[in-house]
């Protein structure tokens, strides 16, 4: 093998997507299926309301692979539309700002617009007052999204290995599995989400610091006789409450971050209590079940941007982590940075030209 990648997520599956075309690619997965812990779980919707200036400008720059890959067929335009109580008035602005920077499809919505989107909001008071819509956002299917990437590393070759859970791994990069299997190749990249520090450590390089924390989503049912495929995503202007379709459905967060060890995350008691109580406080519903729960962990870097690159204290080990909330959104910008990074290529221009340089992705400015 020429590459290594540890973890069958979004990052994993679109970076060897792109590096199977200079090499041979073998992906592990620990887990039975693709995309289990992380982007199995993501609220699968792509936005500029996430972030920093960093992330905004990987998401304006995967926009393009989402509408053209497959057909188009990973990705369908929806609304976002981002709302503010009166207290959130200068958070809704500093937002508007920060979009503005990557889209110009951005603009104000009143209480009236707001409801015709939105029915069930509650608007007025101390309830929603203002809002901000883009009526350009995508809503992504992250399963296509993985099988994608996993059928373009299949049909070139490589391989895409799972239930394989790391026995050992030694320099060189030699990488073996409890059950037996091994590969090896010079160059190994670690992209195991919530357990990335582990897996480096597993492999004598020092780790990065990085935070898992715990999301929470609760399913609620909609107004009876309500159509709400064509809804919005709905988050609040800052990181309190979401809320946007789902099979039938509304899918809610209280956008909670729950510092946690990396695991097969299940929702707590309390987390999907205030789920529910968030639900009632932005909207008019009023939450008498929930059909569907589920937790995911979204791990970052100390400055919330992803850490890419090389390790300079361990040759061929490659740092492929910290997308937090946002691997989905930005998959395809981050894998041509793998790409370039890994086979020595000339950074890519479209970054650049979004302000995105090596220096701002490069895991050595974490330690």
């Amino acid at each position: 093998m020429d590459f290594l990648i540890i973890g069958g997520g979004v990052a994993g599956l679109s970076a060897g997507a792109r590096l199977v075309r200079h090499g041979r690619v073998a992906v592990i997965e620990a887990e039975a299926a693709l995309g289990y812990h992380s982007s199995g779980r993501s609220a699968t919707f792509s936005h500029y309301g996430i972030g920093n200036r960093i992330v905004r400008a990987l998401t304006a720059h995967s926009r393009a692979f989402f509408l053209e890959a497959q057909g188009g067929t990973l990705a369908r335009r929806s609304p976002a539309l981002f709302v503010a109580t009166e207290e959130m008035r200068t958070a809704l602005d500093s937002l508007a700002g920060d979009m503005a920077a990557f889209t110009d499809s951005i603009r104000p919505a009143d209480e009236a617009e707001m409801l015709r989107l939105f029915p069930p909001l509650r608007t007025g008071g101390e309830a929603i007052v203002a809002g901000l819509l883009d009526p350009d956002g995508l809503r992504l299917d992250s399963d296509a999204m993985l099988q994608h990437f996993a059928r373009a590393i299949r049909e070139a070759g490589g391989i895409v290995a799972t239930d394989a859970r790391i026995g050992s791994i030694r320099e060189g990069w030699r990488v073996e599995t409890e059950d037996g299997r091994a590969w090896a190749a010079p160059v190994l990249i670690n992209a195991a989400g919530a357990w990335a520090d582990k897996v480096a450590t597993f492999a004598g390089v020092a780790p990065l610091a990085l935070r898992p924390l715990r999301r929470t989503i609760i399913v609620v049912d909609p107004p009876e006789g309500a159509d709400v495929r064509d809804w919005p995503f709905v988050k609040t202007a800052v990181d309190d409450f979401y809320v946007l379709p789902e099979s039938g459905r509304l899918a809610a967060s209280p956008v909670d971050e729950v510092e946690a060890e990396p695991c097969d995350a299940q929702p707590e008691d309390y987390d999907i209590a205030l789920a529910a109580w968030k639900v009632e406080r932005y909207t008019t519903l009023s939450v008498t079940r929930i059909p569907h729960r589920w937790a995911g962990l979204r791990t970052f870097a100390m400055d919330r941007t992803p850490a890419v690159g090389f390790d300079g204290q361990a040759p061929g080990f490659f740092w492929l982590a910290g997308q937090g909330g946002f691997g989905l959104q930005t998959a395809p910008a981050v894998a041509e940075a793998v790409e370039a990074l890994v086979i020595g290529a000339a950074w890519p221009k479209a970054l650049a030209d979004l302000g995105v340089g090596v220096d701002h992705l490069d895991p050595a400015r974490l330690r």
